[in-house]
């Protein structure tokens, strides 16, 4: 009996590997795909013929997006953005779901300051009316427009996400903190933001990757094109080309670049700032904090 017990357990060990090892090359193929498309030929491309390694290697992609001073430019406020929109996040969220995950009897006000946050995430105005009142608070051509406007709507689900999470934490050490004669701030910072790490961890992770990714508001926003984030330039350097202003050099590598091998390299550079993050923060999804806090 125990060695087939052994035995099953080896190959359920192996099955699990082969699993989790397929599901990780869902993951890598399509990136290492994406490389190997933007490091391709205009022909190749064209031809379909790329599979997991470059055809006709060259670099005429990346030397269109990074022989450019705005491609900087634009990178700066991108990161810009991350930054302030992130750092936004870090603090309204947890400020805003502490008291909102009491009871009705704890926080008279609570449900209806719940209502109201829920209602700007189902309902909004439109883009109209949000780019007059951009205009109006002369935010045009300003990172902040970015910050608020993208923050505004992310903001309300990192919320709800972190009273879900506080509200799972014992009760107990909340009670014990007060019999301790603890305050309300005293509690938030130094009882449940340390053991809330992962939560805010994760939220924050949404945040930087949805103001990284987001170029819309950058079109809408920003009147010259010097004040476009990243996404929004990428997306703008093939539809704003124009031919009666190209060099001879330009017209060379053009005619060796595609949208497709271009929009690979637009792709791959975006991921790097996320890529590089995420290692960062995934080791937070993964730790048992509240459970560790219990035991102690």
């Amino acid at each position: 009996m125990i060695r087939s017990k052994s035995l099953s357990s080896k190959i359920f060990d192996i099955v699990l590997i082969v699993i989790l090892c397929s599901i990780a090359l869902t993951c890598i193929l399509p990136l290492w795909y994406t490389l190997a498309v933007s490091l391709s030929s205009k022909s190749a491309a064209a031809a379909g013929i790329i599979t997991l390694w470059p055809v006709d290697f060259n670099l005429t992609s990346y030397q269109q997006l990074l022989n450019d001073t705005q491609f900087f430019k634009s990178f700066w406020i991108s990161i810009q953005r991350v930054v302030l929109g992130a750092g936004l996040n870090f603090i309204i969220v947890p400020l805003m779901a502490y008291p909102l995950s009491k009871t009705v009897k704890d926080f008279r006000g609570r449900n209806v300051i719940m209502w109201t946050v829920i209602f700007t995430m189902l309902f909004n105005g439109g883009l109209i009316p949000l780019y007059l009142t951009i205009q109006e608070l002369n935010l045009m051509n300003s990172v902040w427009a970015l910050v608020l406007v993208g923050g505004a709507q992310t903001i309300v689900f990192n919320i709800i996400l972190t009273i879900n999470f506080f509200r799972n934490l014992p009760k107990s050490l909340e009670e014990a903190a007060l019999v301790d004669g603890a305050g309300p701030w005293y509690i938030l910072f130094k009882l449940f933001i340390p053991l809330s790490i992962p939560v805010l961890a994760t939220v924050t992770l949404f945040s930087i990757v949805y103001h990284w990714n987001e170029f819309l508001y950058g079109l809408i926003f920003m009147t010259r094109e010097e004040f476009y984030p990243l996404q929004t330039y990428i997306q703008q350097l093939v539809v704003s080309v124009d031919p009666s202003q190209m060099t001879e050099d330009q017209y060379k590598r053009l005619s060796e670049m595609s949208n497709r091998t271009l929009d690979a390299a637009k792709i791959f550079i975006a991921m790097i700032p996320v890529l590089v993050v995420y290692p960062f923060l995934q080791r937070y999804f993964i730790h048992g904090i509240t459970l560790g806090s219990v035991k102690e």
